[in-house]
């Protein structure tokens, strides 16, 4: 199986390889893309070496599976010109998640809407997947009525210049800055651009994404994302409305059932999830879990995953997994 990496070089390209190997997903070709400046560069994989080449030697490689993580615009462009000549195109940007043509797909929630037609996938934004592994459960026994959640974001959600902006800042060096205030000791309530209703992308992102990932416009959603001087992953304390009532541990057992979610919750020896600990792994985690007494059929959650992993690689390289395994490639 021919397999492009479009933006191999860059920080999820690393990791998508890196899943790629982990998983012995079955790579028989390995077609790195990234851009102009990169073109010619070698990269390892599984004992081998392929160097990498542009978007137009690539399209006519006619891999079977691209993955794309190379912003949206490059998504917009390439992605259909893949598309053309038979390539599946698993799209890491926002550039096709809100078409209402394209699925926007969390394998454990809703891969079986996929298809062989279905030749651009798009990928959701990394703080929508974790959320909404959580909530797809919950939401078929007790029906989520309305999610407030607040992240806490890792760096690494930026890439490179944000991650050498935190060491330059670690060492008191100066440097390019990746935001417009120091990261270091600091809490930045900005990720993404901000929108004439005052909320930011990423803001907005959580909000429609979750409810074409459930199939119900009826859920409301509101968010607060902040930056914070974190690597590890990102951490988002989320507070549920719904529809009927719950025993609390019915909810954790409903959680912890369902694939690709962990539950850490023993206060009685302080376990809860944190990104020091989801840094490097698939699942996500989710701790603190508890009623909220100040209004009826409602609950608070701690979730955190790995970004650059099941926020990203991992989810992307997952769908690929049910393309094969249901020979829809």
């Amino acid at each position: 199986m021919k397999i492009a990496v479009v933006g191999a070089t860059g920080m999820v390209g690393q990791v998508m390889l890196q899943v790629l190997k982990e998983r012995n997903f079955p790579v028989t070709e390995l077609i790195p893309v990234a851009s102009e400046r990169s073109v010619g560069k070698k990269i390892n994989f599984q004992d081998k070496e392929y160097e990498v080449v542009s978007l137009e030697d690539a399209v006519e490689k006619r891999p079977d599976i691209a993955l794309f993580s190379a912003g949206g615009a490059t998504s917009l462009e390439w992605a259909p010109k893949f598309a053309a000549v038979g390539t599946t195109v698993i799209d890491n940007s926002s550039a096709w998640r809100m078409d209402p043509t394209k699925k926007l797909v969390v394998p454990e929630i809703n891969a079986s809407e996929l298809t062989s037609a279905d030749k651009i996938i798009a990928n959701p934004n990394c703080s929508t997947i974790q959320m909404v592994m959580a909530l797809a459960p919950l939401h078929e026994k007790y029906t989520v009525q309305r999610v407030v959640v607040s992240t806490y974001q890792s760096i690494t959600g930026t890439g490179v210049k944000a991650v050498q902006q935190l060491e330059n800042e670690y060492r008191g060096e100066k440097g390019e800055m990746a935001y417009p205030y120091p990261i270091h000791k600091n809490a930045i309530p900005h990720c993404d651009v901000f929108e004439e209703n005052g909320y930011t992308k990423e803001e907005m992102k959580l909000t429609n994404e979750t409810k074409k990932i459930l199939r119900d416009d009826t859920v409301a959603v509101t968010a607060t994302a902040i930056r914070i001087p974190v690597v590890g992953g990102h951490s988002e304390s989320v507070n549920v409305t719904f529809g009927d009532d719950f025993d609390i541990n019915e909810v954790r057992q409903v959680l912890n059932d369902f694939p690709g979610i962990t539950v850490q919750d023993n206060l009685a020896v302080n376990t809860y999830p944190m990104p020091i600990y989801a840094e490097g792994k698939d699942d996500v985690f989710v701790g603190r879990i508890r009623r909220d007494h100040s209004q009826p059929n409602s609950l608070n959650m701690w979730i955190v995953a790995d970004n650059l992993r099941k926020g990203a690689a991992t989810n992307a390289v997952q769908i690929a997994e049910y393309l094969v395994a249901k020979e829809l490639v």
